[in-house]
């Protein structure tokens, strides 16, 4: 098995000479996607309008499960499959960037995933809107060797343009919805309506062709609708949508009520997650509660919660009463990496540093940022970090022991605690408290990485988890993008989970 970046700085992919054949896999013309193109951000300006004029998703939601429902989709949206009491599957997030990144990850998700039932894919299946002529080159070629059904959850991006394009590939060629009456001037809705974001006239004319490359039998997943269940094995796994802001419809939250019931172990999978950068997201339902007290109630059996969005893994064992649940992120499947040096040390709902587990190692992340931006504001004497220098000052700032042995030139100098502090690195707590929120969202706006995709390492993640009657083992498997590691992935976390 190889190294993994808790073993060594070469394990982590640093110093790497050869590429993996990943590139072979790719489209010979790959769209680039930039967050600070300001055509992409008009694009995606409709998480904006929601927040602004009110969130329309729970609304044309419920006409998405009317129509599957009308078209004979199970009413309870439970898929019962027939697989054994010991078996396997994968989850993978946040994978739709259709550029190195995403193809990066392939080679190792199907040499860990060759024996599995099927996947699941949490969130932001195709970025930048989620349009129906993206799945080409963004979800069939990818994964047109992955030799079982793929079932999907979708992000905020695959609302986009109102879910039209994951309805059709996954919920059977859904139809258009028919449009709705415009509202009438001058209301917040009209306005709204006047400047939200929809799909092309004619979106979707290529999907047909790109059907074709995952059409065997075995590949075939047909959903009820964007929120789900599946009962395999011993476990319910229960996948919910939460739309563009990252909460529930009251309609979901009483079906998530409903088939949260009963003994039966479960896992949730959903696209906002629960924990997450030291802090606690219970995820609202429209009309009272919120999803994690479905979660932390003993009488429903949850074991897990897995939620995509946030591009990394992080993982809280978080003890309710005597029985643990392990909140995971698992957002690393493509799409430019989210730091993990900004989280701050971690101390929340009895999870501290000693059980928290991120991947990449915060100081593996201020390395790979003080790279980005060394080149991007041509300025790389100054800011580029050693991965050892970085994992030493991340260690001092945060008052943390470093995710591996550090190296002979881990030296802490003027210049590698400023550029820590520009970048972001996360505080104690007790500075955390008066610094956090501040720091946090000047450097997510202003020092977001975009598209930071220049070359490997870069940091994806997949997850394998196998399930017997007894317990689930969850493995968190990186893709750095080195031939190395292409096709003997590292295991950058595992855990056992007891179903009992």
């Amino acid at each position: 098995m190889s190294d993994s970046s808790r073993d060594t700085a070469e394990g982590a992919g640093w110093g790497a000479a050869e590429r993996g054949a990943y590139e072979r896999l790719m489209p010979t013309r790959v769209e680039k996607i930039s967050w600070l193109d300001p055509r992409m951000l008009w694009a995606a300006r409709n998480g904006v309008l929601a927040s602004w004029f009110g969130d329309p998703t729970g609304r044309t939601r419920s006409r998405w499960v009317a129509q599957r429902a009308a078209a004979g989709a199970p009413a309870d949206k439970v898929i019962r499959r027939d697989d054994p009491d010991r078996f396997s599957f994968m989850v993978i997030g946040d994978t739709g960037e259709g550029d190195a990144p995403q193809y990066s990850v392939v080679p190792g998700f199907l040499r860990v995933g060759q024996d599995t039932r099927f996947t699941v894919l949490a969130s932001d299946v195709i970025y930048p809107v989620g349009s129906a002529d993206d799945y080409g080159t963004k979800f069939f070629r990818p994964y047109q060797d992955y030799r079982a059904p793929i079932y999907a959850i979708p992000g905020n991006h695959d609302w986009y343009e109102d879910l039209g394009g994951f309805m059709r590939v996954f919920c059977d060629d859904a139809p258009p919805l028919a449009p709705e009456p415009a509202p009438r001037p001058p209301t917040r809705a009209w306005l709204r309506s006047l400047l939200w974001h929809r799909p092309r006239r004619h979106d979707g004319q290529r999907l047909d062709e790109a059907r074709k490359l995952r059409s065997a039998p075995a590949q075939q997943a047909v959903q009820p609708g964007p929120y789900w269940a599946i009962d395999a094995g011993p476990v319910r796994i229960i996948g919910i949508d939460t739309g563009l802001l990252g909460t529930l419809d009251a309609e979901q939250g009483a079906w998530l009520r409903e088939v949260s019931q009963g003994p039966r172990p479960k896992i949730l999978v959903t696209g906002s997650p629960l924990y997450v950068d030291g802090e606690h997201h219970p995820c609202p339902i429209d009309g009272g509660g919120t999803v994690d007290d479905l979660v932390r109630d003993p009488a429903h059996h949850y074991v897990a919660a897995i939620g995509g969005d946030i591009h990394n893994y992080q993982r809280y064992p978080v003890d309710v009463n005597g029985r643990t649940i392990q909140y995971v992120v698992s957002g690393g499947g493509g799409a430019f990496m989210h730091a993990t040096h900004t989280i701050p040390r971690v101390d929340i709902a009895g999870v501290t540093e000693d059980t928290f587990r991120c991947y990449p190692l915060r100081g593996d992340s201020l390395a790979f940022y003080s790279r980005l931006y060394g080149r991007r504001l041509r300025l790389p004497r100054f800011f580029t970090l050693t991965a050892a220098e970085a994992a030493a000052v991340v260690a001092e700032r945060l008052r943390i022991r470093p995710g591996r042995a550090p190296g002979p030139e881990a030296r802490i100098t003027r210049r590698t605690r400023l550029v820590a502090g520009l970048l972001g690195t996360g505080r104690r707590p007790d500075k955390a408290k008066r610094f956090r929120l501040p720091v946090r969202k000047i450097y997510t706006q202003l020092f977001s990485p975009s598209s930071a995709t220049y070359s490997p390492p870069f940091f994806k993640c997949f997850l394998r988890l196998d399930v017997t009657p007894e317990s689930v083992t969850l493995r968190c498997h990186a893709a750095t993008g080195n031939l190395a590691q292409e096709l003997d992935p590292p295991v950058e976390d595992e855990v056992t989970i007891a179903l009992s």
